[in-house]
């Protein structure tokens, strides 16, 4: 794909890997509901055979997202799940991974569950202290898990420093933009390998369709991904992609209400007295501030915070919200509060959680794009639970 590096973000969302169509003239991308190509003759096709293996819709959306990461090779995929599953199949039997003790739930089961039984180890450390991630660091890792900023306490790595350490050592580096978004940051510049997002969340950004995207600028690891995407079979449909496509549309719009809402949100929060403690990059409190202002363009829609309650009044105020909903998921324009002990990362177990910091009390604030005003209050009478 040929990059169009000079053009601003807004421009590459809008028009990356997309043209009018050629026959009617459409300004949007068709929808290819198709599975099977006719070919002129054996194996002389236009490009395209069987759906699983490509798709117009998807190729494009692939491109698309390739260009804001400031990448070459997009991949899609049925969910996120999808995307990090292929990546893991690079792995050998005895090979060693190295990830983040703050992740995703899932990101832990598929590593701890499915990949274990292949002889696949893994190491979870803080990955926010350098000196702990090299002494985690094996002759046998081949591949080190990113999230920056992690799910849920919002703590940040220094993309560059792990991978400059990783390439030194000839391991792979897996970097989960997700909360971010390429609009905010973009790990493959930081010197990363590859990029992944559920593109289910901000680049999808209405709730309405679930996926995955891997991105990379290594032509040889792209084929390798290509291989297990197609062999592995977990693609988007076309309708799926053309979603995310319509979302990646406004992505910068959306972000820079996001980030503005979220940081209203936190300073609300820091100053109340029900509260224990916010997480929140953009926060003067926050231990990586300065590293989120040098990696990042702005500091995300999400907020995590400590209350002052138990478990049980933790849950009851997440239930208490009118304006935020209760549910699992993130990065869409309506804002969704999340136990993540009993939702999102139950599946860690208990110890698991505390030791990397995850209080049971703890709740996840996806911040929307609705009126800010009527966020504050939403929280301020959820918070009144308390009293």
């Amino acid at each position: 794909m040929k990059q169009e590096t000079k053009q601003g973000f807004g421009t590459l969302a809008i028009h990356a890997g997309q043209h009018p169509d050629p026959s009617t003239g459409a300004i949007m991308t068709p929808v290819y509901m198709t599975s099977t190509y006719v070919q002129a003759a054996p194996a002389l096709t236009k490009g395209y055979d069987y759906s699983r293996s490509h798709n117009p819709t998807r190729t494009a959306m692939e491109q698309n997202i390739a260009a804001l990461e400031g990448g070459q090779f997009g991949l899609g995929f049925a969910s996120g799940m999808a995307a990090i599953h292929c990546v893991l199949n690079l792995l050998q039997q005895g090979d060693h991974v190295v990830a983040g003790n703050d992740l995703y739930g899932g990101t832990y089961r598929i590593l701890t569950t499915v990949h274990a039984k292949f002889g696949v180890a893994s190491t979870f450390t803080d990955l926010s202290d350098l000196a702990a991630f090299e002494r985690a660091l094996k002759p046998n890792t081949k591949l080190v898990m990113l999230e920056s900023p992690t799910n849920p306490l919002l703590r940040l790595y220094d993309l560059a420093a792990i991978a400059a350490i990783c390439q030194r050592r000839g391991i792979l580096t897996l970097a989960d933009n997700t909360f971010a978004s390429p609009y905010l940051q973009n790990p493959l510049k930081l010197g990363c390998d590859l990029v992944i997002h559920s593109s289910t969340k901000y680049l999808g950004g209405h709730s309405d369709v679930v996926g995955g995207v891997l991105v990379s600028n290594d032509a040889g690891l792209h084929r390798r991904l290509m291989h297990f995407q197609n062999s592995c079979g977990g693609t988007p449909g076309p309708m799926d992609c053309f979603l995310v496509l319509r979302g990646t549309k406004t992505l910068h719009i959306r972000m820079d209400r996001h980030c503005r809402n979220a940081m209203a949100v936190a300073l609300f929060l820091a100053s109340h007295p029900k509260v224990a403690k916010v997480h929140y990059p953009g926060l003067l409190s926050h231990p990586q501030h300065e590293l989120a202002k040098r990696q990042m363009r702005d500091f995300g829609g999400m907020v995590s915070v400590e209350l002052k309650a138990t478990v049980e009044q933790a849950k009851q105020v997440a239930s208490s919200f009118h304006v935020f909903s209760l549910a699992e998921s993130l990065g869409g324009v309506e804002s969704l509060v999340d136990h993540p002990a009993s939702m999102t990362h139950a599946s860690i177990p208990a110890a698991e959680r505390e030791k990397a910091g995850l209080s049971d009390g703890l709740i996840r604030l996806s911040v929307g794009v609705e009126d800010e005003a009527d966020l504050i209050a939403d929280l301020a009478q959820a918070l009144a639970q308390l009293n």
